[in-house]
């Protein structure tokens, strides 16, 4: 796919500055919480104290504590240092600039570099303002984003104070157990001072953030139950030792594995928005670039990583650019009757392929620096928002995103 090369055509001159911390005054949105009663949903009568706090503190002591954390912690492969593979990053891509896609499933052999082209997407993530001190990150202007405690401070008029904070990637684990993953009772608290205080799991640590599962067709089926739960409508609820809080858990979904190793639940697969197929490089000379870059890397990654900074400054600025172009973009009405129209003749169940491939279509577009969206954009992501989403036939030898194709072709004719 060509597509990738050319999205560095575009950069905008300077990085931009994290915001100052400010605080932000929420009367003007009292009367907007009333009329929608988001202060029904998991608060109840009981005020629960919450512990684990995620977001960060605005102190200069421990913002220099942070960045000498974030120099100690494992180096991460650039982004921009990996080779080929560009359907994958392309729709990484894409889902960064358009959260609202819906994720990523990658499928492919051992070896192709799932994992570190996910984890390396760590170092282009922007900027987002949260709320000091709550451990949801919570969005001090949007409500469904926000917490039960902001909420409720909210709902008395009392400031807010906001600090700016990467998106944050959360790893699950395989073995991570149910009370890990949607939060349980903090027993410290419990048996030290008497408290029913809950605890956050790694749903409300990664709420506006990236939920990143590797193997994820090993998952147990309990886990995958709970992300079908929370990514369906956005909310994780829990119900044990008498509490009851419901919280925002709105996050990018990315998963990755192997298909030998086991098929996917199709309830599961139809929750990513876009699926990316990984293979195994044959070209023999890009296969010895891949060796050696690597070998530079183990030898010496924090001098590979800055040999690449520019170049993932400028994916930065392409990423932050096409972010706030993308409420521009539009896209013709023909184009999207034949998008409708390839999806019905595929037999696509419901409507999640006609909305990712709108989406991610303008996403594709506003990476490019354009406001409107083209027949080549289409053709670009169409098979990754469709291929996953098609019945399976056992009979079938062809590969479905060739199915997609040829269709796409047929209409677009």
């Amino acid at each position: 796919m060509a597509a990738l090369s050319s999205i560095s055509s575009s950069i905008v001159a300077s990085r931009p500055r994290s915001l100052p911390c400010s605080r932000l005054c929420p009367t003007n949105f009292r009367a907007h919480f009333h009329k929608r009663n988001y202060f029904d949903k998991g608060l109840g009568t009981r005020r629960l104290v919450v512990s684990n706090v995620a977001a960060p503190d605005i102190t200069s002591t421990e913002q220099a504590k942070k960045e000498k954390a974030k120099e100690s912690q494992r180096p991460v492969y650039p982004f921009a240092a990996i080779v080929g593979q560009d359907e994958m990053k392309l729709c990484l891509l894409l889902n960064v600039i358009d959260p609202k896609i819906g994720g990523v499933m990658i499928m492919g052999d051992r070896g192709t570099g799932k994992s570190t082209t996910v984890r390396s997407l760590v170092d282009l993530l922007p900027d987002i303002q949260v709320v000091v001190g709550d451990p949801f990150n919570s969005d001090p202007v949007d409500p469904e984003s926000m917490g039960p405690e902001v909420r409720a401070q909210v709902l008395n008029g009392k400031e807010l104070p906001v600090t700016t904070t990467k998106i944050t990637m959360v790893d699950l684990p395989l073995g991570a157990t149910e009370d890990r993953v949607c939060g349980t009772i903090d027993i410290e608290k419990a048996l030290t001072e008497g408290v029913k205080a809950f605890e956050p799991g790694l749903l409300a640590k990664a709420n506006r953030g990236i939920l990143y599962v590797d193997e994820v067709n090993l998952l147990d089926d309990h886990l995958v139950d709970v992300l079908l739960d929370s990514a369906a409508s956005g909310w994780n609820t829990v119900e044990r030792e008498g509490i009851s809080i419901s919280h925002p858990a709105r996050f990018i979904l990315i998963g990755s594995g192997n298909p030998e190793e086991g098929e996917l639940r199709p309830q599961l697969l139809d929750r990513f928005g876009m699926h990316a197929q990984v293979g195994t490089v044959r070209d023999a000379e890009l296969r010895v670039k891949i060796v050696e870059e690597r070998a530079r890397f183990d030898k010496d990654p924090k001098g590979f990583r800055e040999s690449y900074d520019e170049e993932q400054e400028k994916l930065q600025e392409q990423i932050s650019s096409a972010r706030a172009n993308l409420p521009a973009v539009q896209i013709d009405h023909d184009l999207r009757v034949k998008i409708s129209k390839v999806c019905a003749e595929l037999n696509v169940d419901g409507l999640r392929g006609d909305i990712v491939t709108n989406r991610a279509a303008k996403a594709l577009a506003s990476l490019k620096g354009r406001e409107k969206v083209t027949v080549e954009d289409i053709a670009t992501v169409i098979p990754n928002c469709l291929r996953h989403r098609l019945r399976k036939d056992p009979l079938e030898s062809i590969d479905s995103g060739l199915l997609v194709v040829e269709k796409f072709y047929e209409v677009f004719s």
